[in-house]
């Protein structure tokens, strides 16, 4: 088998692996990264957050959120940050704290962004799981990937898309985008996307 055909079978076998039982495929429906329905920032595994309490340097503190989504603070154990915007952590640790501080005023700072990650593979010259700083585009991700491989099939690129415990599958024509308006078809990837080009 030859080198190309090596890694299309790697690619489908992937592919299929990650779908599942997944839906048919479908249009992304509209845009939105690590950000909530407010565009707010939510706060993903792996973040760093920097944690102050007024007056009280025993609990304040600077903490990553694990991979399982919670952080630990003093008195309060385990927490649950990831996929809370930083205000709505806050009033939660507001909320929890009043059992020990009285009338404890919280901030929540995210420090560091490290759930922003996206994968591609496939026919790209540098296949590769990405962090992103910011918001990005499935063109952008190309980009940092190095562009297509000589082999690649441009039209029919498919960005694979956890939603809840299915796959969705999430076409991306090349061609139609670089030939009409990139707006339309360009849409911004969400963390844990996975660009796969055949």
């Amino acid at each position: 088998m030859t080198f190309r055909g090596r890694v299309f079978t790697a690619v489908t076998v992937a592919s299929l692996i990650l779908t599942g039982f997944a839906s048919a495929e479908e249009q992304p429906n509209g845009r939105s990264g690590a950000a909530g329905p407010a565009g707010e920032y939510r706060i993903g595994p792996e973040d760093v957050l920097d944690i102050a309490v007024w007056n009280n340097t025993a609990v304040s503190r600077t903490v990553p959120v694990r991979p399982d989504g919670k952080i630990s603070l003093p008195l309060l154990n385990e927490v649950q940050a990831a996929g809370l915007a930083p205000d709505q952590l806050r009033d939660v640790l507001t909320k929890r704290l009043a059992d020990y501080v009285p009338a404890p005023e919280v901030s929540v700072i995210v420090r560091e962004v490290h759930s922003f990650k996206v994968s591609v593979i496939g026919e790209v010259k540098t296949a590769g799981r990405y962090e992103l700083r910011s918001p990005a585009t499935v063109l952008d991700v190309l980009a940092l990937a190095g562009g297509f491989s000589e082999f690649a099939s441009r039209a029919r690129v498919v960005i694979l898309r956890r939603d809840g415990t299915s796959i969705k599958r999430i076409p991306f024509n090349y061609n139609k985008v670089v030939s009409r308006d990139p707006q339309e078809e360009n849409f911004l990837l969400q963390p844990g996307d996975i660009v796969v080009v055949p």
